[in-house]
């Protein structure tokens, strides 16, 4: 993944799929890009009074939820490390850093969440291909479901990181000067 510039999507995707696999990378990228250049105190710190978000606590969780969705739910496989212990199914706990979290260790987490994520879409022939493990007590979602739900989950996170970056920065990047 390119952190550094996210590509726009087709103006004309060729297919659905296409167009849902695009608009979920452009989204990455803007993710894991938030981090780039921020100052590991600042990525970590609680900007926002009303809120526990923190910078690098956000891209972590949108580690846990490529991996919770794409290998998790949709193939069925176990949580892989450091997802596999007790109570990392919650999704505020992807959200919490460790002692041994750095930027660029966040920075990996996601990117390679997200290339599994790739992998396992490129392996799936359709977009109605059914997940291994049932949702929200009601059966089980299929791959077009989990890709927009992503979009989604991503876009959402985006809009956050825009605003933990201002609260550091001040809007447009400028940074406003202490009194």
């Amino acid at each position: 993944m390119n952190v550094a510039k996210a590509e726009y999507p087709d103006l004309q995707p060729d297919n659905e799929r296409s167009a849902l696999e695009q608009r979920l990378d452009q989204y990455r990228a803007v993710a894991a890009a938030a981090i780039i250049g921020v100052a590991w105190p600042d990525a970590t710190t609680r900007l926002l009074p009303a809120t526990d978000l923190t910078i690098a606590g956000i891209i972590r969780h949108l580690a846990w939820a490529e991996v919770r969705w794409f290998q998790g739910r949709l193939l069925g496989a176990p949580m892989p490390p450091p997802w596999d212990v007790t109570g990392a199914d919650d999704p505020d706990h992807a959200m919490r850093l460790t002692a041994d979290d750095t930027a660029a260790g966040i920075i990996r987490l996601y990117e390679s969440a997200c290339e599994r994520s790739r992998e396992v879409v490129a392996q799936c022939e359709s977009l109605d291909q059914v997940a291994a493990v049932p949702s929200f007590g009601r059966g089980p979602v299929n791959l077009r479901w989990i890709l927009v739900h992503m979009i989604d989950e991503t876009a959402r996170h985006v809009g956050h990181l825009d605003l933990l970056q201002d609260a550091l920065t001040g809007p447009r990047g400028v940074h406003t000067p202490e009194p």
